[in-house]
């Protein structure tokens, strides 16, 4: 292992970085006026940034190091969230995104009472603030000050925690979801960056060939189609799990939809998206191969998530070690301030609007930053709590399987099926979502059932739909407005508005070629 020892050189580049990014955030706040531009960016983003952003709140700290790791320690098979991500992307591009800017709504779960009732409006804002703040900003604050500690071992880890929270939720207080875009936009970029020049690096010192990075990878880790009895990603887990997961992920959660939502116009927010799945292909290369081709550098690493810096430290020369530590610190930012602009939203417009009709925009722009302040503050504060858990990091994949099977189904099954009732979503997610918690327990932490928990994904999937599924048959077909379902008078529409652009322009040309492209790509992994 080498000395992993931070330069005044290099820590001197990270906080220029740090600096730069606060100021651009801070600059951006000037012109707040009210929580609907707060929290939307005025409805006013290009596709550049929006695809940027998008990918760059999903490479979290904690997926900038674990993607390597899992690299490291099991071979590519962990690239299957990724490319899976990019169809589900491509699909939510072509299919759902023009019926969330349509509807003008400020939040996922406002588009739930567009299309079923107040009720599961509510439960899904208080599931998805829950989660938002104890599982995705807590759990990104706590396994990040775990790898930052790594470069700062004498620095007590709550200091760590407190000092991310800052700078992930300093400029989010008062530059809202702009300020969340551009800086995200800046730092997917320098991530991209580097992680580029760490593939090089690796792939360079392994003779640059491509015989030497297969056989550096783990017994059967050259694949993306694992065993089916594989404790870490067995191949029919891409379909009982994989998938349901990234639709959770891309076209529920409202922390990453909320950068869609506030496109200029739906060709803006589709050209983003496309971007967006275009980008999650190079992740192979960027992350998941260079902690593969470690194996050969580093072979006796205690921690596999250890193999990122180990390779930042042993390749890289002072001046560019910097930019890779401004590149992680980058990664932990983009996740802290888009779950904490997210979360916020979410508990203003769902929660607070509602009931406070009186209220002007300063005084609800002014709850919107001090809510933004205290969701961090809860965060940080929770942070720590986990390491008491154990290895519950690694859980919060399984988690989700279990819990947002619901979510899922309440949504595709709202959009694509005019049949179901208005009452069906509220009674799917107050059902699913508890029996979803109760499996957890049982088959994660009691082990009272050995069973892969992709597998049990695909179990909760099946039991939320026969949920929905029980209710809408028992129930009278609702009046829904227009632009809440897709119909084959939506895709007539669409084409006749899609025919005057330019073939380079059309996004069904785009994601279909980009579709071929990525399955031609996962092909030559199986």
């Amino acid at each position: 292992m080498p000395d992993f020892e931070v330069s005044a050189i290099d820590l001197s580049i990270a906080a220029i970085y740090v600096v730069t990014v606060l100021a651009i955030g801070l600059w951006l706040s000037r012109k707040q006026e009210d929580s609907e531009g707060y929290f939307l960016g005025g409805r006013g983003a290009i596709w550049p940034v929006i695809g940027i952003s998008l990918m760059s709140a999903n490479l979290s700290g904690t997926s900038f190091v674990g993607l390597a790791g899992a690299g490291y320690g099991d071979g590519i098979a962990v690239w299957n969230y990724e490319w899976m991500g990019t169809l589900v992307l491509i699909f939510f591009a072509l299919f759902i995104l023009p019926f969330y800017l349509r509807s003008k709504v400020n939040t996922m779960p406002e588009f739930l009472e567009q299309r079923y009732d107040r009720r599961a409006r509510k439960v899904f804002a208080a599931f998805s603030i829950f989660t938002a703040i104890f599982i995705d900003s807590a759990g990104a604050l706590f396994a990040g000050a775990l790898t930052m500690q790594l470069l700062f071992p004498d620095m007590p880890l709550w200091t760590l925690i407190a000092i991310i929270a800052a700078l992930g939720g300093g400029y989010v207080i008062f530059g809202g979801l702009k300020a969340v875009m551009i800086t995200d936009t800046i730092q997917g970029v320098l991530l991209l960056v580097v992680g580029t020049i760490v593939f090089v690096m690796v792939f360079m010192q392994l003779g640059s060939s491509w015989e030497a990075v297969r056989a550096a990878a783990p017994e059967g880790g050259f694949t993306i189609a694992k065993p089916a009895d594989d404790d870490f990603l067995p191949w029919p887990g891409i379909f009982t799990g994989v998938i349901w997961l990234s639709f959770y992920y891309w076209t529920t959660n409202h922390v990453v939809v909320q950068k869609v939502l506030a496109a200029k116009s739906v060709d803006h927010g589709r050209w983003g998206a496309l971007l967006a799945a275009s980008l999650q292909v190079p992740f192979l290369f960027i992350l998941i191969l260079p902690g593969l081709m470690g194996r050969e550098l580093f072979p006796d690493l205690e921690e596999q998530d250890h193999i990122w810096p180990a390779l930042v430290f042993e390749l890289l020369p002072i001046g560019l070690r910097g930019l890779a530590l401004a590149a992680l610190v980058a990664a932990l930012m983009s996740t802290i301030d888009s779950v904490l602009n997210g979360s916020a939203s979410i508990a203003v417009n769902d929660f607070i609007k509602p009931r406070k009709k009186d209220w002007d925009d300063k005084r609800m722009l002014l709850v919107s930053r001090i809510l933004v302040g205290v969701f961090m503050v809860i965060a940080a504060i929770w942070a720590p709590v986990i390491g008491s858990f154990g290895g519950i990091v690694e859980y919060f994949q399984s988690f989700l399987g279990y819990v947002t099977m619901p979510v899922v189904v309440v949504f595709l099954g709202g959009l694509f099926w005019a049949r179901p009732p208005r009452h069906a979503a509220f009674w799917t997610l107050a059902i699913g979502i508890p029996v979803g918690l109760a499996s957890f327990a049982a088959f994660e932490f009691a082990e009272l059932i050995d069973l892969q928990f992709l597998y049990g994904t695909g179990l909760m999937l099946l039991l939320s739909l026969a949920i929905y599924v029980g209710i809408t048959l028992r129930g009278e077909a609702p009046e829904l407005d227009e632009d809440t379902t897709f119909t084959r008078q939506t895709w007539t529409d669409e084409t006749s508005e899609l025919s005057s652009l330019k073939a380079w322009q059309n996004p069904r040309y785009l994601g279909a070629g980009m579709a071929v492209a990525t399955i031609a790509i996962a092909l030559m992994f199986v």
